[in-house]
């Protein structure tokens, strides 16, 4: 029988999709009163790789990840999916959405998002929250699974994901 043991710290990130600068800004200042500061921020890039979101929040949408300085326990995950909906909800405007914040966490096997979605390949979390396996770090980078998004496969997450997790890798040395 295996011990349990404590599981390692995980760093926190946020993939955003928005059309509008101010709102970003905004959000940052939210976030990081409740997350603490923000380490790492991605290169922009057009949201061009689903039309999902139109409806809500127009187009030109832009996407782009942060993450933060302070690791978490994956445990948190569910409580911070909670909040940051209430964040997209607070930036409503006439019934429509003009942001996205979708929470996550990097660990040195595999990148895990939040949703609000049921469906086979996720677990539940907690609070109306489930789990997913969205891709995961196997020969020095991240690699396509049947369910992960394309633009977690983008050239600018899949950077930001790489300095994300090496910086998770160096900390979690020192502990």
């Amino acid at each position: 029988m295996g011990a349990v043991s404590r599981p390692k710290k995980v760093k926190l990130f946020c993939g955003i999709i928005t059309s509008n600068e101010d709102t970003s800004r905004k959000s940052f200042t939210v976030l990081q009163e409740k997350l603490g500061k923000i380490d790492l921020i991605s290169d922009v890039v057009f949201f061009d790789f689903s039309n999902y979101y139109s409806s809500q929040m127009g187009d030109n949408l832009k996407r782009f990840w942060i993450s933060f300085e302070k690791l978490i326990s994956a445990a948190d995950l569910a409580q911070i999916k909670v909040f940051t909906n209430s964040i997209e909800d607070n930036f409503t405007v006439n019934g429509k959405r003009c942001i996205n914040i979708d929470p996550g966490y990097i660990t040195p096997a595999n990148v895990i998002l939040a949703t609000t979605k049921d469906y086979s390949h996720r677990i539940y979390l907690s609070d109306g929250i489930y789990g997913e396996v969205t891709t995961i770090y196997k020969k020095n980078s991240f690699i396509k699974l049947p369910w992960t998004y394309p633009d977690y496969l983008s050239e600018a997450s899949v950077e930001f994901l790489l300095k994300a997790r090496t910086d998770l890798v160096k900390r979690l040395r020192k502990v």
